[in-house]
């Protein structure tokens, strides 16, 4: 009897494993999804920062030596020519000084001379002699020394340009830590600006920018780089750009703050919506429909402009990305387009803030477009 109820359960078991075999397992849907193509398009780079200008030639005018003030030969904004007297200093000691400088050459030319005509008679030793010039080749040095003190006397312009106001008035007696007064070559001037380092290799020399004077604000003029720091700072993560403005029209000035803008095309990088961006764990990664499936591609953002994330990533134009419905979809599930999403409207660029570094007199920097 045991037997025979064994046989029929395991009859029973043999036909229930059949009808399990016959039946196909169900299909799994499709997710609907919502995809837009993959646009490649350049990464530009925008930098926005504030410069400041100085004259391409620029000195501070201080005495060499200590003195009373006679004359003041300039007025403030003057042009003046290279070599211009600008202040004359109390000079009557230096005068009498040279004047007698070459009173002492004088007399120890003729006294070498006496000894040169009596030379030959042996009246004279060659020791005698070699005083003798020693004595003329001092009083020499000792002439040009009361020509330099007085020259010194005399204050001039190092160079051409124009200069600045003066505080000193004809009797005053100054010193040489007292300046005089700024000469500037304004015909040309620098406008530094700080820029972030993702730019480093676009500011190049030669590069151009547009600047804009506050002080004119619908006025632009392109600036050419002629220099960049050396170094990029640490805590700032940014460096200076120094470029050349004409200023032939005499319309600018040492000191004015300019808005600096600087734009390049950049590298051309695969665009996607930002919505298409998913971050896990291990970073951020995207969908991308292939072959009806979704495929998990990690990414790395590089910028964002107008809607869109610029990405480094194994994508082409070809490719299509999820955009709605990336928390639905698994590696290698089956998708549906349920409709195309729409590209980003053009509507402008994202700005960024990048300090100034602290020493320089730029106020402020900034990246735009790449969202860095």
């Amino acid at each position: 009897m045991v037997s025979l109820k064994r046989t029929y359960l395991a009859l029973a078991a043999v036909l229930l494993a059949g009808c399990a075999a016959d039946e196909e397992p169900p299909e799994r849907e499709a997710v609907p999804i919502i995809a837009q193509k993959v646009a490649m398009l350049p990464e530009q780079s925008r930098v926005e920062a504030i410069g400041s200008a100085r004259a391409a030639t620029s000195a501070q005018i201080f005495p060499e030596t200590a003195g009373q003030v006679r004359r003041v030969r300039f007025a403030a904004g003057d042009f003046v020519r290279r070599g211009a007297v600008l202040v004359e200093l109390d000079a009557r000691q230096e005068r009498l000084a040279v004047e007698l400088a070459q009173v002492q050459v004088r007399e120890a030319d003729q006294l070498l001379g006496r000894y040169r005509r009596i030379e030959d008679t042996g009246a004279i030793s060659e020791s005698q002699i070699e005083a003798g010039e020693t004595a003329l080749a001092s009083a020499r040095v000792a002439l040009r020394q009361a020509q330099t003190a007085l020259a010194d006397r005399t204050i001039r312009a190092p160079f051409s340009g124009h200069i600045g106001l003066t505080e000193i008035d004809v009797g005053d007696r100054i010193d040489p830590s007292i300046p005089i007064a700024q000469l500037d070559q304004r015909g040309t001037l620098y406008v530094d600006f700080p820029a972030p380092e993702t730019v480093f290799n676009q500011l190049s020399e030669g590069a151009v920018v547009t600047v804009s004077p506050f002080s004119e604000p619908g006025r632009q003029i392109e600036a050419r780089v002629i220099a960049t720091d050396s170094t990029v700072s640490s805590d700032q993560r940014n460096f200076t750009v120094r470029t050349a403005v004409d200023n032939s029209g005499d319309r600018l000035r040492p000191g004015m703050s300019f808005r600096v803008i600087f734009s390049d095309a950049g590298t051309t990088r695969p665009a996607v919506p930002e919505e298409a961006i998913v971050w896990g764990g291990e970073g951020a990664y995207l969908w991308a429909v292939r072959d009806g499936k979704a495929r998990r591609i990690p990414v790395t953002i590089t910028s964002r402009r107008d809607g869109r994330a610029f990405v480094d990533a194994p994508l082409t134009a070809r490719d299509t990305v999820v955009v709605e419905g990336v928390q639905k979809v698994r590696e290698g599930q089956e998708v549906r387009i349920a409709k195309a999403a729409p590209a980003p409207a053009q509507t402008g660029t994202l700005v960024t803030p990048t300090p100034a570094p602290k020493p320089a007199p730029a106020a402020s920097a900034s990246l735009t477009a790449n969202g860095r």
